[in-house]
């Protein structure tokens, strides 16, 4: 079995409530990444993505003066010890692509749904070897 904590990326990027949709913007394309956490303190309090700065954006809000709590949504996590299936069945009924992981409250890590692909890329990759290995034929030989 595979579980979050298996896959999950460890460093995750954060941001304090008050900061601005193009400061986060600017931290997004200078790290290359696609989402930052909100927190409050050391709280995980909601999630930005790109996706929500373009839609903040399109709505005509001026992204150097509107905070990044603007339009939050309830934030979807799931545990470090939940298993891979689980945690992908979550991200489509959530309709997200990414989930903080959460262990006694306390922010330990973000699965992403490439995670999730790469997990199961690399153990159907593996299970291909073994049954390979298993039934390849004999040499034929004259």
């Amino acid at each position: 079995m595979i579980y979050v904590k298996d896959v999950m990326t460890r460093n995750v990027r954060t941001i304090g409530e008050k900061t601005t949709i193009s400061e986060a913007a600017k931290m997004m394309a200078k790290r290359k990444i696609g989402a930052l956490v909100i927190v409050e303190g050391d709280k995980p309090t909601g999630m930005l993505t790109e996706g929500d700065v373009s839609r903040l954006v399109a709505k005509g809000l001026d992204p150097r003066t509107t905070p990044v709590t603007t339009g939050r949504k309830k934030l979807v996590t799931v545990s470090p010890e939940e298993r891979i299936e689980v945690a992908a069945k979550t991200m489509a009924e959530a309709g997200v692509k990414k989930l903080p992981v959460l262990e006694g409250g306390k922010l330990v890590g973000i699965l992403t749904q490439t995670d999730i692909v790469n997990s199961s890329f690399a153990l159907v990759t593996s299970l291909k070897e073994m049954v390979q290995a298993r039934y390849r034929p004999p040499d034929f030989q004259m």
